[in-house]
């Protein structure tokens, strides 16, 4: 009866040691750490890195954008003008030093130049307004003038003179504001001129600058541009 019990617990002692070394399976769905290591795959390919070998590295930083150059400054077209024939011929002439051949041209422009200087009394409205005025230009002495008709743009005015230079209308004014004549005014007369203007195409920063300092010699005209 004693060698039964003693081989009986000798029995459960190596069924619970099978048990606890796995060699029987387990009935549980996971499994001990050895038996877990000898189900791994190429296990004996695997290697332990440092912490300074599993820092992923930077991202090299992005090269800066190459500089677009900038292009030079061009104008397309510059125009001056408008000049009478004299001074337009002086202005070709020191413009010929530029040397820009085809780049240069010239055109006639319809103007007006001042021809005379006139001496008058402003409309008075009807003919017999200017009459009336007349009038007291006798009373005051004044005989020399001109009652303006229908064919003038001074229709009903009355001119006390017509002059050459704006010194001698002045000159007249001033002599009728004496008699007491304090209505009168002068203006310049046009008459029709041809007149030119000249045009210059894609000029750099430099030669627009040398063409602007000859401009400068004729400050009557204006530097614009053109298409």
């Amino acid at each position: 009866m004693l060698k039964f019990v003693f081989w009986l617990l000798a029995g459960v002692n190596l069924l619970v040691l099978a048990i606890g070394q796995g060699y029987l399976g387990s009935f549980r769905s996971e499994t001990r750490e050895p038996a877990r290591l000898k189900n791994q795959l190429q296990a004996g390919k695997l290697t332990l890195l440092a912490q300074e070998q599993a820092t992923v590295p930077a991202a090299p930083p992005a090269t800066e954008a190459a500089a677009v150059p900038t292009p030079p400054l061009s104008y397309a077209c510059t125009e001056v003008g408008n000049f009478l024939l004299a001074d337009g011929r002086r202005f070709e002439a020191q413009v010929a030093a530029l040397d820009l051949g085809d780049r240069q041209s010239r055109r006639n422009v319809a103007g007006q130049e001042i021809s005379s200087y006139m001496v008058y009394i402003p409309p008075q409205g009807s003919k017999e307004g200017a009459d009336r005025k007349a009038g007291e230009l006798k009373q005051l002495g004044v005989t020399n003038y001109f009652i303006m008709n229908e064919g003038s743009s001074l229709r009903w005015g009355i001119s006390l003179g017509v002059f050459k230079s704006e010194t001698s209308a002045q000159s007249q004014l001033a002599s009728l504001n004496k008699q007491g004549v304090h209505s009168a005014r002068v203006a310049p007369r046009y008459s029709t001129s041809k007149q030119m203007a000249y045009q210059f195409r894609d000029l750099d920063a430099a030669t627009r600058a040398r063409l602007e300092k000859i401009k400068a010699q004729f400050p009557d005209q204006e530097l614009r541009s053109c298409k």
